[in-house]
Protein backbone atom coordinates (compact mmCIF):
# COMPACT_ATOMS: atom_id res chain seq x y z
CA UNK A 1 0.00 0.00 0.00
CA UNK A 2 2.70 2.62 1.07
CA UNK A 3 4.35 1.49 -2.18
CA UNK A 4 2.04 2.14 -4.44
CA UNK A 5 0.93 5.34 -2.62
CA UNK A 6 4.51 6.41 -2.94
CA UNK A 7 4.96 5.49 -6.71
CA UNK A 8 1.57 7.41 -7.55
CA UNK A 9 3.12 10.55 -5.81
CA UNK A 10 6.31 10.27 -7.64
CA UNK A 11 4.43 9.89 -11.19
CA UNK A 12 2.18 12.86 -10.25
CA UNK A 13 -1.13 10.85 -9.86
CA UNK A 14 -1.30 12.43 -6.31
CA UNK A 15 0.07 15.97 -6.54
CA UNK A 16 -2.06 16.04 -9.82
CA UNK A 17 -5.07 16.44 -7.72
CA UNK A 18 -3.75 18.77 -4.75
CA UNK A 19 -1.47 21.19 -6.90
CA UNK A 20 -3.79 23.29 -9.41
CA UNK A 21 -2.76 24.40 -12.76
CA UNK A 22 -1.15 27.50 -13.36
CA UNK A 23 -2.93 27.99 -16.57
CA UNK A 24 -5.93 28.44 -13.76
CA UNK A 25 -4.64 31.95 -12.07
CA UNK A 26 -6.30 34.89 -12.85
CA UNK A 27 -5.09 38.10 -14.32
CA UNK A 28 -5.21 41.17 -12.66
CA UNK A 29 -7.69 44.43 -13.77
CA UNK A 30 -6.07 46.92 -15.88
CA UNK A 31 -6.96 49.60 -13.00
CA UNK A 32 -5.62 47.66 -10.00
CA UNK A 33 -2.32 47.40 -11.83
CA UNK A 34 -2.27 51.07 -12.52
CA UNK A 35 -1.94 50.44 -16.34
CA UNK A 36 -1.85 53.44 -18.62
CA UNK A 37 -1.28 53.21 -22.35
CA UNK A 38 0.97 55.72 -22.24
CA UNK A 39 4.56 55.32 -21.49
CA UNK A 40 6.01 56.50 -17.58
CA UNK A 41 9.56 57.79 -17.62
CA UNK A 42 10.48 56.48 -21.05
CA UNK A 43 9.70 52.60 -19.94
CA UNK A 44 7.26 50.99 -21.93
CA UNK A 45 5.17 47.69 -21.77
CA UNK A 46 7.28 46.57 -25.02
CA UNK A 47 10.55 46.22 -23.09
CA UNK A 48 8.58 44.40 -20.20
CA UNK A 49 9.46 40.77 -19.26
CA UNK A 50 5.67 40.47 -18.52
CA UNK A 51 4.75 41.81 -22.21
CA UNK A 52 3.20 39.30 -24.86
CA UNK A 53 3.03 40.05 -28.30
CA UNK A 54 0.81 41.61 -29.88
CA UNK A 55 -1.14 43.35 -26.94
CA UNK A 56 -0.68 41.08 -23.75
CA UNK A 57 0.75 40.99 -20.50
CA UNK A 58 0.86 37.94 -18.53
CA UNK A 59 -0.34 39.67 -15.42
CA UNK A 60 -2.46 42.42 -16.01
CA UNK A 61 -6.24 41.49 -18.55
CA UNK A 62 -7.11 42.40 -21.55
CA UNK A 63 -5.72 44.97 -24.47
CA UNK A 64 -2.22 45.97 -23.95
CA UNK A 65 -0.28 48.51 -25.61
CA UNK A 66 3.08 48.22 -26.66
CA UNK A 67 3.61 52.11 -25.63
CA UNK A 68 1.81 51.41 -22.35
CA UNK A 69 3.35 51.19 -18.75
CA UNK A 70 1.94 49.69 -15.11
CA UNK A 71 2.98 49.24 -11.61
CA UNK A 72 4.63 45.98 -12.38
CA UNK A 73 6.82 46.89 -15.33
CA UNK A 74 10.00 44.48 -14.78
CA UNK A 75 12.87 44.99 -17.20
CA UNK A 76 14.49 41.68 -18.82
CA UNK A 77 17.16 40.41 -17.04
Amino acid sequence: MRRTLVRAALTGGILGLVIPPAAAQQKMLQADAEYQDRPKNGLTCAACSLFRNPRSCEIVEGDISPDGWCKFFDLPD
